[in-house]
């Protein structure tokens, strides 16, 4: 098993004969695999860090009715997979009443995270629901939109884009008005977005084309009101809520750190055995992570001595005692699962690891939160572009070597160098960090100083 990007389960190795069966019971569990793919929205994703406090229960609710509102209605699937019989429509009654027949242009991202707390990248996604948090409740949503990672290697043209800010919605006048914004921003896309030409089909390309005021005069003119203006937006942490931490008194949850989201057993690390068991004896609430880690709540504070002597008796660390580079790295799967691959990259990292572990440490850099980040093709499934030091499959063994961006997600990084072989990615970003830890202000970030004076230095 391994856990993805979008806080979601793949299952590898599943024989075709079996594939059905899988399927049947994975939604016997109510579990889905609807909308992992195709032209639709994909699931919603939320910052899965738990609490007591009101808010969080407020933001559930409305991830959950986004779901529900912005996902495909077909019976198809349950037809196909389930065994199901066939739905007749009445007459006038549309099967899919938001995406019609031809569905969207192609695949449409949602997140939604608290202000101050980016551990999902909500700026990397068609849109992005920011909730303003006042006295413990939400108050409203400033809503993003345009953000998406992809891009062609070859076509410059196609590039990644951080979503821009569009307008504040009030939650006081019940959920509904975030759910027909959402609505009205889909609707734009599928009936604007480019359909002769999937590499510009994105939301991005629209905004862009379009302009974002004329996007916002379409999303009032469907609405039937004026947007009020986008809400400044202030952020804390990019961080993946790692470690023990109350959830409320007398409880806590450990968000554990899973190697490239790999759930598996090894010599040295029985991860998958330490999960199981820990379901069957302490039965905790699981949630996954954007950054491919798992949170275990719902965990007494008198068990946590037990839950630790387990992962040790695995051999699974406990985060504090992994460094920051182990911590805030994330890899694609790429090969030999995914067909766009053109270099490796989960089996690849690993290897890449100890060695930053080790710059950082001779050069003092090892408590600071540099994320690193790997895939094996351009189209950004690790959310490579607004890391910090990115390495981008471009040919077998040979990688392009993107620095910047910013540890909140908030800024994008930039080419550095190109088709470097994997032996050199290491000895090609060690005088940027060097030059960091010589020249940069105080209290600036390895991100911050690229942008002001990395860039000019190393490429002048």
């Amino acid at each position: 098993m391994r856990i993805t990007t979008r806080q979601t389960l793949q299952l590898h190795g599943i024989l075709k004969g079996d594939l059905k069966t899988t399927i049947k019971t994975l939604n016997e569990a109510l579990v889905t695999t609807l909308g992992a793919c195709g032209d639709s929205g994909r699931n919603t994703i939320c910052c899965a860090e738990p609490g007591d406090e009101p808010f969080r229960e407020e933001m559930r609710h409305d991830v959950l009715a986004l779901a529900d509102r912005l996902s495909a209605k077909t019976n198809a699937y349950h037809e196909i997979w389930l065994d199901g019989e066939p739905v007749e429509l009445a007459e006038g009654e549309t099967e899919e009443p938001l995406y019609g027949e031809t569905y969207l242009p192609r695949k449409f991202k949602v997140a939604v995270v608290p202000e101050g707390d980016n551990c999902l990248d909500v700026y990397d996604n068609d849109i992005g629901l920011v909730a303003h948090i006042r006295d413990g409740h939400i108050e409203g949503y400033t809503v993003l939109v345009g953000g998406g990672m992809g891009r062609m290697a070859l076509d410059q043209d196609t590039y990644p884009r951080l979503a821009s800010p569009l307008c504040y919605v009030a939650r006081d006048e019940a959920v509904g008005t975030i759910l027909d914004a959402c609505v009205a921003i889909v609707t734009i896309e599928r009936d604007f977005g480019d359909r002769s030409n999937r590499r510009f089909a994105r939301m991005k390309y629209l905004i862009d084309k379009r302009g974002l005021d004329w996007f916002r005069e379409e999303v009032e003119s469907r609405l039937g009101r004026k947007l009020e203006p986008p809400r400044q937006l202030v952020w804390t942490n990019g961080n993946d809520h790692l470690g023990w931490h109350r959830e409320r008194d007398g409880v806590s949850y450990l968000g554990l750190f899973v190697p490239y989201g790999r759930i598996k057993d090894t010599e040295t690390m029985k991860l998958k055995s330490a999960l199981r068991d820990m379901m069957l004896t302490f039965r905790p609430t699981v949630r996954f992570t954007s950054q491919q880690n798992v949170i275990l709540s719902g965990i007494a504070d008198e068990q946590r001595p037990a839950v630790e002597e387990l992962l040790r008796a695995c051999g699974v660390p406990l985060p504090d005692e992994l460094t920051k580079v182990r911590q805030n790295m994330m890899a694609c799967v790429s090969l030999p699962t995914c067909g766009l691959a053109l270099a490796e990259s989960e089996r690849a990292l690993p290897e890449l690891v100890p060695q930053f572990e080790q710059l950082f440490e001779e050069l003092g850099l090892s408590d600071e939160d540099i994320t690193i980040r790997m895939t094996g093709c351009s189209n950004g499934c690790a959310r490579p572009y607004n890391a910090n030091i990115a390495f981008i499959g471009r040919a077998p063994g040979k990688y392009d070597i993107f620095l910047g961006g910013s540890a909140l997600g908030t800024a994008l990084n930039e080419r550095y160098r190109e088709t470097v072989p994997f032996e050199q990615l290491v000895s090609a970003v060690r005088p940027v960090l060097e030059s960091y830890v010589r020249d940069r202000e105080p209290g600036e970030d390895f991100g911050t100083y690229w942008r002001r004076a990395g860039a000019g230095e190393h490429r002048g």
